[in-house]
């Protein structure tokens, strides 16, 4: 850690107080957040035409792809920020990176053996980290064409090849998260983990793209969180609405209906919230859609754009917390700083109540609020006291190994 610049040098510069940007780790607190809310709270009313409830239409596909570009994000500012590491630096933070990557992985194997009624991100997440690596040196503007280009063609190649890897016997498809004993059939797991699973890493790797854009930016000049949210409100807005232009009013939602061949199944509501389990397949309507979790490239601008948008606000607000002299993101930075340790904590909490009714008294808007505030409480404890949370510890401690820099962990 670099030693705290004082809060009315920093204004003088513009330079950020500290050396880890704190909007950054509010925007996880977001992410976070918002992930454990479409855990624990309905995203459809218990009706027979599934009315999308603000909790879906809020976050859903929103929450995770903020978490996911964050880690992008969080990539290119441990790998040089604006100038990318090269040399031996440059393979010393991909071994890092790696070793990370198998801790997170690690513990994402180790989550998938509970029986919950979660889709939990961290086995992708995980191979996410290992298929960046080649992308950590690259400048800005070679990455601004990789994302760009990921956007456009990883739905098309998912579209092309899903359908034959679901037609194998017995279909390359999990049906469950990821966890040990699945290593023992590769290849139906890594299927899984790139084409056919709930966060195919093929098209979430626009996600991490577009977040090392985002992380390779001067993040700490006054103008780009502005820029940030400015431009990511614009393509968020333009995604959603070509998506549902062409659902509603070009015919795709009725092209699409007739290939389903379910009367009176609620199409229009899935697509609002949710279309995973829904086989994508066809019909080239499927790729107009931007409903979450399709994965299409107006989807993934949408909730791309949505990312940029929260971190330009979160950045925008350390300013102000800078400038007034008061933490205004402590709340959601504590919980930013250690999601690892918390998100594995409320996956371990959800899965003892799976299948089992509520405690006495408590409701589903309880449970959430209540680990909801636990979250924050904890994150805000920890960081008041400089820890790092326990899982961040491990995962640092790896990262450092595979950079050499055993004695640097702390």
């Amino acid at each position: 850690m670099t030693s705290r610049t004082p809060a009315k040098a920093s204004r003088k510069t513009g330079g950020p107080a500290s050396a880890r940007l704190h909007g950054i780790d509010a925007a996880r607190g977001v992410a976070l957040l918002g992930m454990m809310a479409t855990h624990l709270l309905p995203t459809f009313e218990s009706n027979a035409d599934l009315t999308p409830t603000w909790v879906g239409l809020t976050f859903s596909g929103r929450a995770a792809a903020l978490f996911a570009v964050l880690a992008g994000v969080g990539l290119a500012l441990s790998t040089g920020r604006n100038k990318p590491l090269s040399g031996s630096d440059l393979s010393a933070a991909r071994r890092g990176v790696a070793l990370r990557a198998l801790v997170i992985a690690a513990v994402g194997l180790a989550l998938g053996g509970l029986e919950v009624s979660l889709a939990i991100i961290l086995v992708h997440y995980a191979v996410l980290f290992l298929c960046v690596l080649p992308f950590l040196g690259v400048g800005l503007k070679q990455l601004c064409g990789w994302a760009a280009g990921w956007i456009l063609a990883s739905p098309v190649l998912a579209y092309l090849l899903r359908p034959w890897l679901l037609a194998a016997e017995p279909p390359l498809k999990l049906g469950h998260n990821p966890k040990w004993e699945d290593l023992g059939t590769p290849a139906r797991l890594l299927s899984d983990l790139f084409f056919t699973g709930y966060y195919p890493v093929v098209q979430w790797m626009s996600y991490l793209l577009v977040g090392l854009v985002i992380g390779r930016l001067v993040l700490t000049r006054a103008l780009v969180p502005v820029v940030l949210l400015v431009a990511g409100t614009v393509v968020a807005v333009a995604a959603k609405t070509l998506g549902v232009t062409a659902m509603e009013s070009w015919g795709g939602r009725a092209a699409l209906e007739a290939i389903l061949d379910s009367p009176g199944y609620p199409l229009h509501s899935v697509l609002q919230v949710n279309l995973t389990g829904i086989p994508q397949e066809g019909s080239w309507w499927w790729l107009a859609s931007a409903a979450p979790h399709s994965g299409t490239s107006l989807d993934l601008l949408h909730t791309s754009g949505v990312a940029a948008a929260v971190i330009g606000v979160c950045l925008l607000l350390g300013r102000l917390a800078e400038w007034v002299d008061l933490d205004l993101l402590l709340p959601l930075r504590g919980a930013g700083a250690m999601t690892l340790s918390l998100y594995t904590v409320h996956v371990w909490v959800v899965s003892g109540f799976y299948l089992k009714p509520l405690p006495a008294g408590w409701t589903e808007d309880g449970m959430y609020f209540a680990q909801a505030a636990t979250a924050i409480i904890v994150g805000m404890a920890f960081v008041l006291l400089k820890w790092r949370g326990p899982l961040e510890w491990l995962a640092h401690a790896a990262s450092q190994a595979g950079r050499g820099q055993v004695k640097a962990v702390r």
